[in-house]
């Protein structure tokens, strides 16, 4: 998994502790599964998944060879209304996995039952990651388990490597043995087989598309592409496909499964399989592709190819379903694309210019957003579509202005009504489908119709007259079938559906009216390439409009002879016109996967029993009440160096948690040969349970005073108690509180100011905070940072010592301005703060100075950003006359981004460059107060260079250099600040 796909493991599941906080959990175990879910409600599919996994867990045992030496832990959810799943092996197995139907557009999903499905696909990661050699077990051993890599001691990525070593190879590599094996346990039902798959790189052939070698996928391919993140789970799936046609499954099992004879990287293991490396193989499998797809090209011309006009001037990246609006000749649609942000858009059909109607601040990959047009004035549309609950909102379309009708509603697939104004659509809620109807004026909606679990209906539209509905209806097995549906039926409660055509496996997909009812038009793989169809209710036929190269989504009819579609192309859907006339001249192409299983029959026998099979109730150990405290065990046991003011310290860490990380505990100890003998022992601990956090501290030493100016160790000794609460995660909004009490003894300095020595007599004080970050930021598909927006901190904190209190507040604001070059941004960062004490006092004063950032480093990359920063002044240094600092504090920042420089290849698949960013930056600081004022100036310019370590872990290299003036004191002299860091983790 790439660092970036481990972090959204990571977020995800602190996303979901937050929410649950305070909840009852519950758990059915086996001995080797241990599934955990917070609501009775989901125990109807609990038995079902655990099943599932049981066979799942069992195929892939005996083939990897695999004996597990703990459980899978999973954590079902339903915070999301799409289901999906995420795994991590360290310390534990785990997965997160989301209980709701999937998201099926363009078929970028297998429809196949979804909790068989992502167990299938979710237990090669855990078995193909987690299974290990002699060497990975004597490492795990000896550190007492699987070491997380940890940003407090970076060192802990050696020992991650050494006990779980297949972990650190790149997400393609992961995800193409997962969709393989996932495919042929369902006895080729899945993406191997997919008609996506094969129109991607069918498209990418006929338009010349570059053809990323394996580091480009990761290092640039999975930023700037339209698809992002899916980028890795096509190529790695390809080229594993690839690899099975020549050289067999049972090689390619080689590669992936670890034995006591393969080596620890991934590439090294591909040498000692195939006997060449990982690049000349590569390229001959582009070389193969290229050949591969060019006689699928020739297949389909050999009947005369659909004409088509382009719209636009350039293709959309992913787009919604979408309307044609006569009366200004415009295409009604969500399109996000690379180096903009998401939005709905009128595209004019004569001129291509594309108007900006409103923006979608959550969208999602592929539909964007689910988009329903009355046929007047109003756009009904979703937002958080990408995570959460999706919330339906009205947009009017002459203003511009935009209304929430429905918070957390959790529906999609909308359409409209025009008989009776109402809005109908599909919710998703504890795992099944509801068919829902929203009457005016919109602002409640009424569940018309439940389905049973595993059925889907997708793509719904009314008729004109409203007297009934068409959509897809997927069944529990896999089949598709495109049905209609009297809505007198629906409103009674039930339906009859009466099956138009069926599809088998291959979906029908957004069909659409024609205008006077006779025909539906729509699209489907059916015979390998996605073409437009249309069913004529006269007739009672389905008729093919199209003969596609790459492939037709999402028609419109326009007139009786015309009809706009949306074409794939390298860039995305493309908006074009094609005639409205029916063909018989079709010809079906070739799938990889079909080569493959024909030449190989042996996979027919990889498909996967039925779950239904296991004897659960023979294998079940407990069932009941999860209790985290009895699951707590130790995670790891590490040696870590640490620095202790200008000495090194050597010690041990360990951490104790439950599978969850309710129960957290981490302990650090060490010892300095050379310190005084009340400072030569340290200790560091934090405990963290839900919401709270505990730390404690005896002389704390830290890593990263190893390296630099900037130091965090401190002699004494702290106790502090934390609360984080998140009061609104409701992307792109967000705030954060957080209330925090420490107590200090023994200091020698202020604990936040390294140079500042502490009062006599107050070697012993307490200090409360009180925080408040909220958060409203964007930023374009394939940007680095956040681009636009605008963030807001609050902080009241105080120190009592000697029997005073110190009273401090701090506000600080951020407003990003894009700039027209893509990916580039202005952004003005300023921050005041008030002490409410004499300045006499060090405790009442606020200190600044320097880049901050230490040569090896952790936290923020771009430290200038920060209050207390002031690149060109030396670090809280209040030795010099006119230092900056004091009781009161005014500070503005202007930053110019520029877009980040990608790299296709530098480096090697361990080490290699992702991107280059520059950034300058100006301040003006005005700090104290009375005659003891002081006002600076600086000027300065960062560089970061983002780098990946072992495939898969961020490292970024920072150069940055400053010069600063006092302005009340122009004849003082200061030399440039030169900075330089690298950041691990």
């Amino acid at each position: 998994m790439t660092n970036s796909f481990k972090k959204s493991i990571a977020s995800g599941l602190l996303f979901l502790l937050t929410m649950l906080a305070g909840q009852d959990l519950y758990t059915i175990e086996t001995e080797d599964i241990r599934i955990i879910y917070y609501d009775k409600e989901h125990e109807f599919v609990v038995n079902h998944l655990a099943r599932c996994a049981e066979n799942a867990l069992t195929y892939h045992k005996e083939l990897f060879n695999y004996n597990p030496d703990e459980k899978v832990t999973i954590l079902l959810h339903d915070f999301n209304d799409y289901g999906g799943g995420g795994t991590s092996t360290i310390p534990w197995n785990f997965i997160l996995l989301g209980m709701e139907p999937m998201d099926y557009v363009y078929e970028t999903q297998p429809s196949n039952e979804r909790m068989n499905w992502l167990m299938n696909h979710e237990m090669v990661h855990v078995v193909a990651t987690d299974k290990g050699n002699k060497s990975d077990h004597l490492a795990r051993k000896a550190f007492s388990g699987k070491v997380s890599p940890t940003d407090e001691n970076p060192i802990s990525m050696v020992y991650a490597y050494m006990t779980n070593p297949r972990r650190w190879s790149p997400r393609w590599y992961h995800e193409g043995i997962a969709v393989f094996l996932e495919t042929w346990m369902a006895g080729g039902a899945g993406r191997v087989m997919g008609g996506y798959d094969e129109m991607m790189f069918r498209t990418m052939v006929k338009d010349s598309v570059y053809f990323y070698d394996f580091v480009g996928i990761e290092s640039e391919g999975t930023t700037i592409d339209f698809q992002i993140g899916q980028v890795s789970y096509l190529y790695g799936t390809r080229f594993v496909n690839y690899l099975a046609t020549q050289y067999s499954p049972g090689k390619l099992m080689s590669w992936f499964t670890r034995t006591d004879s393969s080596q620890r990287y991934f590439s090294k293991q591909f040498q000692e399989v195939y006997g060449t490396n990982l690049d000349h193989e590569w390229a001959t499998w582009i070389q193969f592709e290229k050949e591969f797809q060019n006689k699928n090209l020739s297949l389909i011309r050999e009947y005369p190819v659909t004409q088509s006009r382009p719209i636009s001037k350039m293709a959309l990246g992913s787009v919604s379903k979408s309307f044609y609006r006569a009366e200004n000749n415009q295409i009604l649609s969500a399109i996000l694309y690379p180096g903009s942000m998401a939005q709905i858009a009128g595209i004019n059909i004569q001129t291509g210019t594309i108007d900006k109607l409103s923006a979608v601040p959550t969208p999602a990959l592929y539909y964007v957003t689910s988009l329903a047009w009355d046929g007047d004035n109003t756009l009904f549309y979703t937002t958080d579509n990408s995570r959460g609950w999706r919330d339906i909102n009205a947009l009017n379309i002459s203003t511009g202005k935009t209304r929430e009708l429905l918070k957390d509603f959790r529906t999609g697939d909308l359409t409209f009504n025009r008989s009776d104004k109402s809005l109908w659509g599909v919710q998703h809620h504890n795992g099944y489908s509801r068919i829902v109807r929203v009457p005016p004026p919109y602002n409640e909606g009424y569940i018309v119709l439940s389905l049973d679990y595993g059925t889907d209906l997708v793509d719904i539209e009314i008729s004109p007259d409203g007297e009934f509905v068409i959509g897809a209806l997927l069944e529990i097995s896999g089949n598709q079938n495109l049905v209609k549906i009297e809505m007198e039926d629906l409103l009674n409660g039930y339906m009859v559906p009466e099956i138009l055509f069926d599809f088998d496996n291959s979906s029908p997909a957004s069909f659409t009216f024609s205008n006077d009812g006779q025909y539906i038009y729509g699209s489907s793989y059916y015979t390998g390439v996605s073409n437009i169809v249309r069913y004529d209710f006269i007739n009672e036929e389905m008729e093919w409009i199209t003969n596609a190269e790459t492939g037709f989504f999402r028609p419109i009819p326009v007139s009786t002879d015309s009809l706009i579609v949306f074409e794939f192309t390298g860039e995305g859907f493309l908006p074009v016109m094609i005639a409205n006339q029916t063909t018989e001249d079709v010809n079906a192409v070739d799938y990889l996967g079909m080569k493959i299983v024909d030449k190989y029959p042996e996979l027919k026998d990889w498909m996967l029993g039925s779950p239904a099979a296991i004897d659960l109730d023979g294998k079940t150990t407990y069932s009941g009440k999860y209790d985290p405290k009895k699951n707590l065990k130790l995670a790891s046991l590490i040696p870590v160096i640490e620095g202790y003011k200008n000495k090194i310290a050597f010690g041990v860490k360990f951490n104790i948690a439950d599978p969850l990380s309710l129960h957290d505990l981490n302990i650090t100890m060490s010892y300095t040969p050379n310190s005084e003998p009340d400072e030569q022992f340290h200790i560091t601990a934090g405990y963290s349970y839900w919401d709270w956090k505990f730390s404690a501290a005896y002389n704390g030493a830290d890593f990263y005073d190893l390296f630099g100016p900037t130091k965090s160790s401190r002699k004494g000794h702290s106790v502090g108690l934390d609360y984080n609460k998140v009061l609104i995660n409701n992307p792109p909004q967000k705030m954060n509180f957080t209330a925090g009490l420490k107590m200090y003894g023994g200091l020698e300095t202020v604990p936040d100011f390294q140079n500042e020595s502490v009062k006599e007599g107050f070697t012993k004080y307490y200090n409360f905070s009180l925080k408040l970050n909220y958060s409203q930021l964007r930023k374009t598909l394939g940007a680095v940072e956040s681009e636009r927006g605008y963030k807001v901190f609050g902080a009241l904190s105080g120190n009592y010592a000697d029997e005073n209190l110190f009273p401090k507040m701090l506000i600080s604001g951020d407003l990003g301005i894009p700039m027209p070059i893509e990916h580039s941004s202005i952004w003005i960062r300023t921050s005041i703060g008030k002490s409410f004490i004499d300045d006499s006092e060090p405790l009442a004063n606020f200190y600044f100075g320097g880049f901050g950032n230490n040569w090896v480093d952790v936290g923020s990359i771009e430290r200038y950003r920060e209050h207390y920063t002031f690149p060109g002044l030396a670090l809280n240094d209040t030795s010099i006359a006119a230092y900056p600092g004091g009781p009161v504090f005014g500070k503005i920042l202007t930053e110019l981004a520029l877009p980040p420089l990608r790299f296709k290849r530098i480096g090697f698949p361990s080490l290699y460059g992702r991107w280059l960013k520059v950034s300058f930056f100006g301040s003006y600081l005005s700090a104290g107060s009375g005659g003891s004022n002081q006002q600076f100036m600086n000027g300065g310019i960062q560089v970061d260079f983002k780098m990946v370590m072992f495939s898969t872990q961020d490292v970024t290299l920072s150069f940055g250099t400053a010069i600063a003036r006092n302005i009340k004191h122009a004849d003082e002299e200061y030399s440039p600040e030169f900075m330089v860091s690298l950041k691990i983790l």
